[in-house]
């Protein structure tokens, strides 16, 4: 019997998380007047993004369900530390 690797990332629990474009990433960065060093980190070991090929300064779009506002997004950056 083979045993099944668990995938965090397809958990029901685990929020949609989004790799951003570079068209969208300069949009968002020029919208809220910031630097990517300046937004919240997400490891690029985190297992909700592991397999997503993700590099050191890409920028995660995060999609939470909200019971007020149905869906919210929140933004991190791709970091090694």
């Amino acid at each position: 019997m083979k045993k099944q690797k668990f995938k965090v990332d397809k958990h029901i629990l685990t929020p949609k998380h989004i790799k951003l474009g570079e068209r969208e990433k300069a949009q968002l960065l020029e919208k809220y007047h910031v630097t990517s060093k300046e937004l919240p980190k997400i490891l690029k070991t985190d297992a909700s993004i592991k397999d997503m090929d993700v590099k050191i300064g890409d920028i995660i779009k995060i999609m939470r369900k909200s019971e007020t506002a149905g869906e919210s997004a929140f933004y991190r950056a791709v970091s090694d530390v």
